[in-house]
This record gives structure tokens, sequence and C-alpha cells, in this order.
């Protein structure tokens, strides 16, 4: 089968409804990724499920005028994921969700056509807001890598069961001390991922590879308007670096010497790109007014 090539992520959409603008707009860390993606010029598509209200329809029409495709997600009669979002200063403060909506009530079940279409492309993204995790083994059996990302709210046991499934994860750091942030990077590396990112907001970024600790400073922006999605621009260009970086467009390929060069470039891409994307309202703008409920 061709190979597409890019990224293929697989979970959640939401709109951000900021109640401070009186606009929302699309997201959701799947869609952040899908759209940054096609920002740093590599192919995505997404596979995901939606609501059938005018917040499912804000996020497809952003999709296809970005030229994204999401043919092969389903659409439920129900209400899509939102979150109720707010500024303080520049940083976002989420006020609470529908924790996804209709996408919690559904299981994904893939069919063999939605398996060959994955198989496509290089790596599979995907995060612990998706209800993904019984789903794992089935897009681990597809071989292609998966990219993981597990915000502030993983455990042990958490752990034990996403990560041997899991090529490269990024987990945010920021509210843990240097000791705990790298006992809980080295806790992901033994239950199986290749390459761990642990983040630290403003003060920077680590990689671990086998044993090696790699660290890259944060770019700071000179325009901050908005923080939404800065975790998301990271990890992408991240992605989208290493695609780039390698030989024969596998993720994780060539010598340790190459690929702590490969990660540190790839952490240095995704500082920068993060740094710009502050620059734009909500995560990566196309806001429209808000509909639907405004209230958890």
């Amino acid at each position: 089968m061709n190979k597409t090539g890019g990224i293929i992520a697989v979970g959640d959409n939401v709109c951000d409804k900021y109640l401070s603008r009186g606009k929302m707009y699309p997201g959701g860390q799947c869609i952040n990724t899908c759209v940054y993606t096609a920002m740093n010029d590599t192919n995505s598509a997404y596979i995901g499920k939606f609501g059938n209200d005018e917040v499912a329809d804000c996020v497809k029409d952003t999709l296809e005028k970005l030229s994204i495709d999401y043919s092969r997600s389903k659409t439920y009669e129900g209400e899509n994921g939102f979150a109720l979002v707010t500024l303080k200063g520049n940083d976002r403060v989420f006020l609470g969700s529908n924790k996804g909506g209709i996408a919690k009530e559904h299981k994904f079940e893939f069919s063999e056509a939605d398996l060959d279409y994955i198989d496509k492309f290089d790596i599979i993204y995907t995060n612990l807001n998706s209800y993904i995790e019984d789903d794992l083994k089935t897009l681990y059996d597809t071989q292609v890598p998966i990219a993981y990302d597990f915000s502030t709210r993983w455990t042990d046991e958490y752990l034990k069961r996403v990560a041997p499934y899991v090529t490269v994860a990024i987990m945010s750091c920021a509210h843990l001390t240097d000791e705990e942030r790298e006992r809980e990077m080295k806790k992901a590396r033994d239950t199986g991922i290749t390459v761990v990112l642990g983040t630290i907001g403003e003060e920077g970024s680590y990689a671990l590879y086998k044993d090696k600790m790699l660290y890259t400073e944060a770019v700071h922006a000179d325009n901050i308007i908005d923080t939404m999605g800065a975790g998301d621009s990271y990890f992408a260009t991240f992605l989208c670096s290493m695609l780039k970086s390698s030989e024969n467009g596998k993720l994780v390929s060539g010598s340790d010497s190459d690929m702590e060069k490969r990660i540190l470039n790839a952490m240095k891409e995704g500082a920068k790109f993060s740094a710009y994307v502050c620059s734009l309202e909500g995560a990566f703008g196309y806001g429209v007014p808000i509909k639907g409920r405004t209230e958890i």
C-alpha cells in the first residue's frame, strides 16, 4: 500500500467558548495537532466523533477551509464536545467542559477501511482526552508509531495501561519539581516509551531518550495574545521535525547520536513555533460568535 505520509490524529475535537470574548474557536488537541502539522508543511488528517450541532459544524467547516481530511469521522445525534474558557491576562483559564459530549458515549469501532487509511500515515497522534484507551492495541497493530499526550493527569496505573503502545510521548510537568519530573519521565520510559518529552512552560522542555536527558530553552514570544495551543503546537512541530530529519521517513531511526541531534533540533523547532502560536487568538484562530450552551 502506498504511504500518504504525515500525521493522522485520532480522537478529540471541541470548540473552546471564550466567555470573555463572546467567541468560540475550533480546537481540541487532535484538531490542533492536525492544523499545526499542516502549518508545518506536513500532511495531516483527522478521525473522530462529531455531534450534530453548531459546534460540530464550526469544527468541520474549519477543517474543510484548511483542506484537512476528516471523511472517516462519524457523526452522532447529540452535543459536540466544547469547553468554556476565559482569559486571565494572556493566559487561558478553563472553566469546565461537557467532557467530549457524545464522544464519550460511542466507541470508535474502527473498520478495516479505517485501519487501511490509518496505515498510510507515518504517525498516529492521540491523547488522554480522546476515550481511546481501549483502542490503542488496535491502532498499535497497524505498526504505525503512536504519539501520545499525557497532559498533567497520568498515574502509574494509567502509564502501565497506555505506555506499551506508545513510541513518543509528551508530559506537561510545570507543576512538578525537577526531581519529580525526571522520576515521572523515567517511569514512562521504563514502561516502554522510546522518546519522552517533559515540558515545563516558560522554563523550557526536556527529552529522555534511552539514558540521555536533553534540554532546550523556551522561546519567549514578543506578542502574547493567548497561550491556548502552546503545548499542542510544540508537540506537533516536534513530530514534524522528526519526520523531516529522518533519512527513511521513520520517527525513530539512525544511531543514538543521530537521534539525539534530531531530538534536540525538533525541540528547538517546537519551542519556536509554540511562541508564534501564542500570538494567535484561540488555538489557531477561526473564531465565530458563541452558539449553544455557555454553562456546564
